[in-house]
């Protein structure tokens, strides 16, 4: 498959800080367009391993690597604020090594993904194409919390020595429910100065500016394949970044080539055709190998080379992929639905309603108490590998603090394919609180299938950069992003809507109190009323593919 590995290469960084990577090359001798990938996991990994042979037995040269701080790299690991300058100087050692023709290439998910942006907001003039896998997004995109959230601390006890930890044989619910929030790492005896320091910027500032890119695609020319799932609990960033990279990209060559893949997947992609309690069929699994190296042969060695259309996408319920020209799609109508009741939406058992026209609601609104110390809880696994998939939620709805509601049953199959957006009208007693909403295909059988999720931070309304307290007794709207989905809801199968102020352990509890959100372990019960009327009509917006 390839003739040679160079084990243990040192790569010596502007500050002369030493990583270490291994460099696997084709068979034959000569210089060869390279791919760069690197990562806090462990280069050794069986799996990196395999793709390393693999792109190597096609042509590629290809670098694995450990970051500064991780594995055999020298340095301090601190999550993502050295990885931009790090990755630029890696592609520029790279390009002068006899076995690189200088065409280069990165490659990576998750952590490995967002370091690639990162990396291209340095402008490396060797580098040619990216492919970014499950790439998480800018400080408080996928948590608009303030703070980082509870299933977070799994993750950084993960990476938090030169080699993984293992995270078996923890109580995380309990380590979870550690209040204040800025004592979490105490619980496992551990301090994390990263940790501290994260918690003492709670809007985005200029701190998190430092590591942000996803207000900066005009500054990046790369071609960029972007895969993710519609179960990946990062994916609001594949989204932003494929649209972002299509209308503000610095050339116009990067602008029209953006290409997008969004499968049944969780975080891990393509893994499986099978998800939680959901089977998505024999044609959820792709070729992506092939997909990759076709999209690195395009752009690393001959443009002639074929890659298929701009976005695909798997329509679940339908079990099957669709090929788009773009995204948003084309042949979409933007519809809601509208939230009603008579007055108790309270569980699966309560009375709420969603109709399709706003002359149909009832006015009126629905209460419901939130306690931190007993919060609605998110159905997920146990740490941050995956959190969260096509659960059932039918047991959930069983509580009084989560507002349900649903529509008639379908008479006819009908296809949201979009983003989702809730827009909630709200009054509390309390100077701040959340709401999180929550989209379902409920089936016959009474199985609650999560379709996708989101939430509002009461102080964060207006925004990321800013803090204003609620004012009890007034009306507050609260806009709330459910990120995407692509889902066929069947014949005879109901629309369902959910909403609560908690969806623990996946965001971090809001305590009610309006204090400091790292340093606060006190609580308050919030009273919260939502309301539907024809001056403040909740709704549900999404786009109907015909």
């Amino acid at each position: 498959m390839y003739t040679a590995v160079i084990r243990n290469v040192e790569i010596a960084l502007r500050d002369q800080v030493r990583i270490v990577g291994d460099v696997y090359l084709p068979r034959s001798g000569g210089q060869f367009p390279t791919i760069v990938f690197r990562t806090p996991y462990g280069r050794d990994d069986q799996n990196y391993r395999k793709y390393a042979r693999f792109f190597s037995s096609h042509g590629f040269a290809f670098l694995n690597s450990d970051v500064r701080g991780r594995g055999d790299s020298e340095g301090e690991f601190v999550p993502y604020f050295n990885e931009g300058k790090d990755g630029k100087d890696v592609i520029e050692w790279v390009a002068k090594q006899s076995w690189s023709n200088g065409r280069i290439g990165t490659f990576g998910s998750s952590y490995s993904a967002r370091i690639q942006w990162l990396t291209a907001l340095e402008r490396p003039r060797n580098l040619l194409a990216m492919i970014s896998k499950v790439s998480p997004s800018d400080q408080f995109v996928e948590s608009p919390t303030g703070v980082s959230d509870p299933m977070h601390i799994s993750w950084r006890y993960l990476v938090s020595g030169r080699t993984l930890k293992s995270t078996e044989d923890i109580d995380w619910n309990s380590v979870y429910k550690t209040l204040p929030l800025k004592d979490m790492p105490s619980s496992l005896g551990l301090r994390f100065p990263d940790w501290e320091e994260d918690f003492s910027h709670q809007t985005f500032d200029s701190f998190w500016e430092r590591i942000g890119y996803q207000k900066k695609f005009d500054t990046i020319d790369v071609p960029t394949m972007h895969i993710s799932g519609w179960y990946d609990d990062e994916q609001i960033g594949t989204f932003i970044n494929y649209v972002g990279m299509r209308k503000e990209s610095a050339s116009a060559e990067s602008r029209e080539n953006q290409s997008m893949i969004i499968g049944p997947w969780g975080h891990n992609v393509n893994a499986s055709s099978k998800l939680g309690d959901i089977d998505f069929g024999t044609s959820a699994v792709l070729d992506l190998d092939t997909i990759q190296l076709n999209w690195f042969k395009k752009w690393l060695v001959d443009k002639d080379t074929q890659v298929g259309k701009r976005v695909r996408v798997f329509i679940m319920g339908e079990n099957r992929w669709m090929d788009l020209d773009d995204w948003p799609p084309a042949g979409t109508r933007n519809s809601k639905l509208f939230l009603t009741s008579g007055g108790r939406a309270n569980s699966r058992y309560g009375d709420g309603k969603l109709v399709w026209r706003d002359l149909e609601i009832v006015d009126g609104s629905d209460e419901y108490s939130y306690d931190p110390s007993d919060p609605t809880p998110f159905v997920t696994e146990i740490t941050s590998a995956q959190i969260g998939g096509p659960d059932n939620y039918s047991s959930v709805e069983r509580r009084d603090d989560i507002l349900v509601y649903r529509s008639p049953p379908l008479e006819n199959d009908i296809t949201f394919l979009g983003p989702v957006i809730a827009d909630i009208f709200m009054e509390t007693d309390v100077p701040d609180t959340d709401v999180m909403a929550m989209l379902l295909d409920v089936w016959p059988s009474g199985f609650s299938q999560r379709l996708c999720d989101g939430m509002t931070r009461g102080r964060y309304r207006n925004g990321m950069s800013i803090i204003k307290l609620l004012e009890k007794g007034k009306v507050h709207k609260f806009r709330i992003d459910l990120w995407n989905t692509g889902h066929r809801f069947a014949k005879g199968h109901v629309i369902g809507f959910n909403v609560s102020s908690a969806a623990f352990p996946k965001y971090s509890r809001n305590l009610n109190t309006g204090l400091d959100l790292a340093s606060d372990s006190t609580m308050r019960v919030a009273k919260t009323k939502i309301l539907h009327t024809k001056e403040n009509p909740s709704s549900v917006s999404f786009s109907i593919y015909e």
